[in-house]
């Protein structure tokens, strides 16, 4: 993997840039009309703005894939995708691609791909990414019942620390209710994490949510958001904009 800006962050203090999408929702059935019925667009116009803004990895929060009944071309076009990928990309599988057996990610191949880093197959729950002093950690959906994204924060081991996570924000979620619990997240599990950046997936806008101690946003999907975030991690602070995505990419 040719990664330009590896050494970078982790020799001399500079900014680390991370690029946050979520909810691409690839599948063989499914393609919006702004993507022109290209499949696998949503991935490439993320790829494409990783790669404008010089980004050193890139956060995909849930939902990838549609579903995990794919057919094998579809897989292995992704594969080739991130194959040319030139920074790391952390992949959280969300409720519409949990990691089961049998899954999209299993079939794919893209846990043997270097920098391809899937929590709950590649990584259980965490990855560290020596060269940006940086560890990435989050609950994959492991199966299609309900869980809480934020459980169990991890204890900072490293300078920067940025979490994952797919569900639906409630400020005070209410987990009484009998049916449908969509996976909450509360703004006091968010403050818990004391993360630098938590990177939410399952909206299909882009919006900040949580309480001004953490930031925490959702990103939004491609097509819809029409945007990615891009975080920037720097000692002198942290910034958080969003860069406009093209979807004229040739396939």
């Amino acid at each position: 993997m040719n990664m330009p800006n590896a050494s970078r962050p982790g020799e001399d203090g500079g900014e680390i840039v991370l690029v946050h999408s979520s909810d691409l929702h690839i599948d063989h059935q499914f393609g919006p009309e702004v993507y022109g019925g290209v499949r696998t667009m949503g991935l490439r116009s993320v790829l494409d703005a990783a790669q404008r803004t010089g980004a050193d990895a890139i956060l995909v929060a849930g939902d990838m894939f549609e579903h995990n009944r794919q057919p094998q071309h579809l897989l292995d076009e992704t594969a080739e995708l991130l194959q040319g990928a030139a920074m790391h990309v952390v992949i959280l599988p969300g409720n519409h691609d949990p990691i089961i057996p049998g899954s999209a990610f299993h079939r794919s191949g893209l846990a043997g791909i270097e920098g391809v880093h899937i929590l709950g197959l590649t990584h259980d729950q965490a990855v560290l990414l020596d060269e940006l002093n940086l560890e990435v950690w989050g609950h994959a959906h492991r199966d299609y019942a309900d869980m809480m994204p934020l459980r169990s924060p991890r204890p900072r081991s490293t300078r920067w620390q940025v979490v994952m996570a797919h569900g639906h924000y409630e400020a005070a979620p209410d987990r009484n209710r009998r049916h449908n619990p969509g996976w909450l997240i509360g703004a006091d599990e968010i403050t818990a994490t004391g993360a630098d950046y938590v990177a939410l997936g399952h909206w299909n806008r882009s919006e900040r949510v949580g309480t001004d101690g953490v930031h925490a946003y959702y990103s939004g999907s491609p097509d819809l958001a029409e945007t990615v975030n891009v975080i920037r991690l720097a000692e002198s602070g942290i910034d958080v904009s969003r860069v406009p995505v093209r979807f004229d990419i040739e396939p």
